[in-house]
């Protein structure tokens, strides 16, 4: 398998970054990490493992960036304000230069984002921003609130940075015609700690008539890689 390590100086983020390829051809898809994880975590809990006999057949190709997540929605040593500016930062890090980055190795026209848990919130919030960038969305165990990192405080910036408060009220076209084309995936489990907010979530999907596949796995499967691992083999 083609495994290619990156580091690069980011304009927007005033700081080196790091990313992990895998793969030489395929859909490119995005892997955001955890709650304050590192770029080579899908590869150290296996996950690239799982989906090595599509990575090797060209299928797909995976890029891994590192998240900013301990300087952003976690930084509790900040305000809220700092926090979501921060995140806004790593949002045009990933839209103007990991991006173009992609498209330079890869030229396919689609473009997939994944997630687990607080990824899961990233990956879902990207597309949802960013529809005429993203055609593909599978979120597994995710968490898409960020009113609990916010310590009451509330602006324009963090209500378009909080799914289930903006899309509720999306009613330009524009979007929505992009998020009824777009391949939605919203897995959980029966005992996974975010499946109410995986079936809230479908819910106000389903309100605006915009298709998606909410996955329940009835196995008494937890939030945690195990699961993540099954779900990576048979959403992608």
């Amino acid at each position: 398998m083609n495994r290619e390590y990156h580091k690069a100086y980011s304009q927007e983020l005033h700081r080196d970054m790091e990313a992990l390829v895998f793969g030489h051809a395929g859909t490119p898809v995005i892997v955001f990490p955890t709650s304050m994880g590192k770029f080579f975590e899908y590869e150290d809990r296996g996950m690239i493992g799982a989906l090595a006999p599509k990575i090797e057949r060209g299928e797909l190709q995976v890029f891994c960036p590192d998240g900013v997540d301990n300087e952003s929605w976690y930084n509790k040593s900040v305000h809220p304000r700092v926090r979501v500016l921060r995140h806004l930062q790593y949002e045009r890090y990933i839209q103007h230069e990991f991006l173009p980055f992609i498209r330079w190795k890869n030229q396919a026209w689609q473009l997939g984002v994944t997630g687990c848990s607080f990824g899961g919130f990233h990956c879902v919030n990207f597309a949802l921003k960013h529809p005429d960038i993203v055609t593909h969305c599978v979120s597994m165990s995710g968490a898409f609130d960020v009113h609990q990192f916010l310590d009451g405080y509330y602006d324009d910036d963090c209500y378009f940075n909080n799914p289930p408060d903006f899309v509720p009220n999306m009613a330009d076209d524009w979007f929505l015609s992009r998020y009824r084309q777009m391949k939605i995936v919203l897995g959980s489990a029966d005992w996974d700690i975010c499946l109410d907010a995986n079936v809230r979530f479908s819910g106000i999907l389903n309100g605006k008539s915009i298709p998606h596949w909410l996955d329940i796995w009835n196995d008494n499967s937890k939030h945690d890689w195990p699961l993540w691992l099954r779900m990576a083999v048979k959403y992608f």
